[in-house]
C-alpha cells in the first residue's frame, strides 16, 4: 500500500472523500476490504470551464490480528480423586478485523505457582477440548463437540472452550492441578477445513493484505506472536484418613486385672483409630474389617464397639453393633468428618 489509512483519514478534511468503506466492527474495518478514495480537479482556462480531471487510489484492509483466551470465573474447580471429565472452562474471544480460525492446545503446568494460589503438585490425565456447541456455558457430555480447533471465528466474536480431564486416584487431599489453553491464529474463510498457521508480514508495507499480531502476552507466551494463553486449575478435596492400632492388655488368669500380663488367658483388647485430616473432605461408608489373629480367641460377650473415642490409648464409649463372621471384625463407622476421630473395638483371649 502506498498511502496508509491514517493519512487517507486526514486528508478526507480536504478535497478528498472516502466511498465504499466496509461497515465497521470493534475490531476495526474488515481486513481485505478495499476503501476507495476519488478526487476532482474543477478548472477553468479564460474564465471557461474545463472538464474535470479525477484521480482514484485503492487501499487494502490489513489484517490486525488479535486474540484473547480467558479463565471463566475466579475460582478453582474442586474435584475428588479418581474423578472423570472434570471440567474448567475459558473463554476465547476473536477481536481480531478478520474470520479465523483458532488452532487449540491445552497443557498441564509443570511445577511453579497455580492460578488460584498454591503450587501445582500433579497433572490431570486424558485431556480433551470441547467448544459449548449449545452456549450455554456449561459442559454438557454428548451435546458439546470435541475439537482441536475453533472454525470460523467471526471478528468480534467469543467462543466457550472447556478441558475436560480425569483426576488420578492417587492425587492428595488440597493437591493443585494447573492446566493452560492457547489459542494461535489460523487462515479462516473456509468452513470445516482448518486453516493454515498465519505469519506476520515481514518487512515494509505491500500493496496486498499484510498481517499484523496485534495481541499482548498470555500466561505461556509472548506478546505478538499470534496466540494467547491463559490457565485455570484443579484443587483436590478428598478425605485424609489415617488407621491406627491400639492394644492392651484386660486381666490374665494369675493377676487378674492387677498389672496383668500377655500370658495365655489372658484378655487383650484391640482398638482400631480412624482419623480424618483438619482440612479434608468428609469421608463416607467407612467400613473396617480385622481378621483376628492367630493364636487367639474372639470375646462374643464383650462384642465389637463402633464410633467410640481414644483417650491416652484408652478405647470407650460407642456402641456394640459391630459384627463377628468366619474369623472377622467389621465396624461400619458411617462418616468420618473433618478433623474427626472415630474407633472400633474388640477382644480377644490369648490360647
Amino acid at each position: 500500500m502506498t498511502i496508509k489509512l491514517k493519512h487517507m483519514a486526514a486528508a478526507s478534511a480536504g478535497v478528498f472523500a472516502l466511498m465504499g468503506a466496509m461497515p465497521a466492527f470493534a475490531a476495526g474495518t474488515t481486513a481485505g476490504s478495499t476503501i476507495t478514495n476519488s478526487a476532482t480537479l474543477n478548472y477553468q482556462v479564460s474564465g471557461i470551464p474545463q472538464t474535470a480531471i479525477n484521480a482514484g487510489n485503492n487501499l487494502i484492509v490489513d489484517r490486525k490480528v488479535l486474540i484473547t483466551v480467558a479463565e471463566n470465573g475466579t475460582t478453582t474447580t474442586s474435584v475428588t480423586p479418581g474423578q472423570t471429565a472434570a471440567v474448567t472452562t475459558f473463554t476465547v474471544t476473536n477481536s481480531s478485523n478478520a474470520v479465523l480460525d483458532l488452532k487449540l492446545t491445552a497443557a498441564n503446568l509443570v511445577g511453579g505457582t497455580a492460578p488460584h494460589t498454591g503450587t501445582d503438585g500433579f497433572d490431570v490425565t486424558g485431556t480433551t477440548l470441547y467448544v459449548d456447541t449449545n452456549a450455554n456455558g456449561v459442559y454438557n457430555a454428548g451435546v458439546d463437540t470435541a475439537v482441536t480447533y475453533l472454525d470460523e471465528v467471526a471478528a468480534d466474536a467469543t467462543r466457550t472452550v472447556f478441558i475436560v480431564a480425569n483426576i488420578p486416584t492417587a492425587a492428595l487431599n488440597a493437591q493443585i492441578a494447573a492446566v493452560s489453553l492457547t489459542a494461535q491464529a489460523e487462515q479462516g474463510g473456509v468452513v470445516a477445513a482448518e486453516g493454515a498457521v498465519l505469519t506476520q508480514t515481514a518487512g515494509a508495507d505491500t500493496a496486498a493484505m499484510d498481517t499484523v499480531f496485534a495481541d499482548a502476552a498470555g500466561t505461556d507466551d509472548i506478546a505478538r506472536d499470534g496466540k494467547h494463553s491463559a490457565r485455570d486449575d484443579y484443587t483436590v478435596s478428598t478425605a485424609a484418613l489415617t488407621v491406627a492400632k491400639l492394644s492392651r492388655v484386660i486381666s490374665d488368669p494369675i493377676n487378674n486385672t492387677t498389672n496383668p500380663k500377655m500370658i495365655p488367658g489372658a484378655t487383650v483388647e484391640y482398638c482400631i483409630t480412624v482419623a480424618n485430616g483438619a482440612t479434608a473432605a468428609l469421608a463416607s461408608n467407612v467400613v473396617i474389617t480385622d481378621a483376628i489373629p492367630a493364636n487367639t480367641t474372639y470375646v462374643s460377650a464383650f462384642g465389637v464397639f463402633e464410633g467410640g473415642t481414644v483417650a491416652a490409648s484408652v478405647c470407650s464409649g460407642g456402641t456394640a453393633t459391630g459384627t463377628f463372621a468366619t474369623g472377622t471384625v467389621t465396624g461400619n463407622l458411617g462418616t468420618v468428618a473433618a478433623a474427626a476421630t472415630e474407633t472400633v473395638y474388640f477382644r480377644v483371649t490369648i490360647n
